[in-house]
């Protein structure tokens, strides 16, 4: 069942009080980049506070009465838009901020209106893959649906040629060695009449081309991949190409 909004999409703050917090959930939720790289520019020395740099990710701050800067920056204590949009991801896109090779990515597809709100993609979808995908300018809403130990669902459907044998199946469901570890079980199941797919797949991880890597570990080339659900969120009737903001509830 696809998700139907009625525009315009409500809009959500985040409002900070005259109580302590930590410096990096502060940082997070102002809408200035994943909870990934706001760490690692606490590690690095780029944050201050007060005028001295940062101790570490639970420093104690009031975000009233201190100063907070990032790369010299003051960051600011107002309220801050959260923006959440889905996108149907094409083929041949670029799932980064920025590319060396000047290629399109996903930054390429956000409408006007938002640009303003500096969003980044959550997760990846490799570029040879479809589907939907997430974007946001809030850090806390990208790691709980980053990290596996949330377990938010992340549905796929898959192309292979022929059909999974029972060990074969057996093996995706209890999980698989890969290079970098075991994997969580998936629940797979063959599905008929959605062409070029022929199975469904479903995980909670989300590591760097995790599907193709355990298909073609098995033997099956991958011909085609493609995302239709992120927890409770799914792709629906999104055309391809196509943005729809949406709110955090639905995704949670």
């Amino acid at each position: 069942m696809s998700v139907k909004l009625t525009p315009p999409a409500p809009c959500h703050k985040i409002a900070y009080m005259s109580t302590e917090t930590t410096l990096l959930k502060y940082l997070t939720e102002s809408g200035l980049g994943s909870r990934r790289k706001l760490a690692d520019a606490i590690r690095h020395g780029r944050v201050q506070v007060n005028e001295s740099v940062a101790e570490n990710f639970k420093q104690k701050i009031d975000p009233v009465k201190d100063v907070i800067k990032l790369d010299g920056q003051q960051v600011s204590a107002s309220a801050t838009e959260t923006i959440c949009l889905m996108f149907h991801k094409p083929a041949g896109i670029i799932t980064t901020t920025s590319d060396e090779k000047d290629r399109r990515t996903v930054l390429d597809f956000i409408p006007e209106r938002y640009r303003a709100f500096r969003l980044y993609p959550v997760g990846r979808l490799d570029k040879d893959s479809t589907g939907l995908l997430l974007l946001t300018n809030n850090g806390d809403l990208t790691y709980q649906l980053t990290h596996p130990k949330f377990e938010h669902e992340k549905e796929y459907l898959i192309g292979i040629p022929g059909s999974l044998n029972a060990k074969d199946k057996q093996t995706l469901q209890k999980g698989m060695k890969l290079s970098d570890g075991m994997t969580y079980p998936a629940h797979v199941k063959p599905i008929q009449g959605k062409p070029p797919f022929n199975y469904s797949i479903t995980i909670h991880e989300g590591r760097n081309r995790q599907l193709r890597r355990m298909f073609e570990e098995l033997g099956y080339p991958v011909l085609a991949l493609k995302r239709v659900r992120i927890g409770k969120l799914r792709l629906g009737n999104l055309k391809e190409g196509a943005m729809r903001e949406v709110t955090i509830e639905i995704i949670r």
